[in-house]
C-alpha cells in the first residue's frame, strides 16, 4: 500500500487514545505514534502491561501515558474518558483508535451463543461505546476516529465466523458513524489489515481447538480433521504474510495526520484480494474457492486478527 502526501498535519500537541494497546498491532501503533510526537494513551486492562509500554516507549518524546480501560465495561470506559479530559484539559482530544479485539476460531456449530455474545461484546459494542464516550472531545478539536477491522470484515472465511461476523458489523458501524458526524468535522477511517504474524495465533488456535474438543462428540468428529487443517494453514499464512506490523501503524499515522484522510485503508495483499474477491465475484464462485483452497491445503488470506 502506497501512501503519499503533500501536505500533513503536525503531531506535535495531538493526543490519541489507542486501546487494545499491551500487545500485537496495538502496542506496535501506540509506540509509534509516540515515536512520531503524539501524546498517547495507550489503552491496557493490567497494569504491568502498561508499564510494560513505559519502559519501551522512546526518550525525549512526549511520555506514554498507561490507560486503564476495559471496552466491555462501561464504567471503565467512563472513566478512562475522564482522566483523558481531566489531564488534557483545554488542549483537547485528537484522536481515538479503536484496535481492541479478540478472535474465536471455531466451526460455527461448536460456538455456543454466550462465547459469541462475549465477542461481538469485544469487538462490536466495545468501539461503539468508547467512540461514544470519547465523541464530545473530538468534536471540541474536530478530531478523528480511527478503526481497525479485517480483511474478513469483506469476506467470511470457514472457522472464523464468529470473528468475522464482528468486523462486518464493525463495518457497517463506521459507514454509519463516518456519515454522521461529518457535519461535526470528525473524520473517520478503517484499517482493515491482512494476515500478520503475532502472538495472538497460536491462542485462536489453542481456543479453537477446546471448542471443538468440548463439543458433542457427534458435532466433533464432523470438523475435527478439516479445522485442524485450517488451523496450520492460518498459521502458516501469517508467518509467511509480507504485511509487517509497521505497514499498520503508518496506516494508522496516515489516517491521523493527512489533510483529508481515507476512509478505508487496506493494508496487505490478502485485504485487497479479500475486497475485490468480494465486490467481482459471485457468491457461490467464492464458496468453491475457499472449498476448494481449504481440501488442497492453501486457504486465501483474508485477514488480521489480533488482540
Amino acid at each position: 500500500m502506497l501512501l503519499r502526501q503533500s501536505k500533513s498535519l503536525s503531531p506535535a500537541g495531538r493526543a490519541v487514545v489507542i486501546t487494545g494497546a499491551s500487545s500485537g498491532l496495538g502496542k506496535y501503533c501506540a509506540l509509534h505514534l509516540q515515536r512520531l510526537g503524539f501524546h498517547v494513551f495507550a489503552g491496557v486492562r493490567k497494569e504491568a502491561d502498561g508499564e510494560r509500554l513505559v519502559t519501551e516507549s522512546s526518550a525525549g518524546r512526549p511520555p506514554i501515558r498507561p490507560l486503564r480501560i476495559d471496552v466491555t465495561d462501561d464504567g471503565s470506559i467512563r472513566a478512562a474518558a475522564e482522566t483523558v479530559a481531566e489531564i488534557r484539559g483545554t488542549d483537547g482530544l485528537w484522536a481515538v483508535v479503536n484496535n481492541a479485539g479478540t478472535c474465536v476460531s471455531a466451526p460455527l456449530e461448536c460456538v455456543r451463543p454466550e462465547r459469541l455474545r462475549q465477542e461481538l461484546d469485544t469487538n462490536v459494542v466495545g468501539p461503539h461505546a468508547v467512540s461514544q464516550a470519547f465523541l464530545p472531545m473530538l468534536r471540541e478539536t474536530r478530531g478523528r476516529v480511527v478503526n481497525v477491522t479485517s480483511g474478513l470484515g469483506s469476506v467470511a472465511s470457514p472457522y472464523l465466523g464468529t470473528y468475522a461476523a464482528g468486523q462486518f458489523a464493525k463495518e457497517g458501524l463506521t459507514d454509519a458513524l463516518r456519515r454522521e458526524v461529518a457535519p461535526f468535522g470528525i473524520a473517520v477511517s478503517l484499517i482493515q489489515p491482512g494476515a500478520i504474524a503475532t502472538p495472538i495465533w497460536g491462542k485462536v488456535g489453542e481456543l479453537g481447538e477446546q471448542l471443538v474438543r468440548t463439543s458433542p462428540d457427534g458435532v466433533a468428529h464432523l470438523y475435527r480433521q478439516s479445522f485442524e487443517r485450517f488451523l496450520e494453514m492460518n498459521q502458516r499464512r501469517a508467518e509467511t504474510s509480507r504485511t509487517q506490523p509497521r505497514d499498520v501503524a503508518l496506516a494508522v499515522t496516515h489516517a491521523l495526520t493527512a489533510v483529508r484522510p481515507r476512509i478505508r485503508y487496506r493494508v496487505g495483499p490478502d485485504a485487497w484480494t479479500a475486497a475485490v474477491a468480494s465486490r467481482l465475484l459471485p457468491d457461490a464462485v467464492v464458496d468453491r474457492l475457499l472449498a476448494a483452497s481449504l481440501a488442497s491445503g492453501k486457504v486465501p488470506g483474508a485477514g488480521r486478527v489480533d488482540a
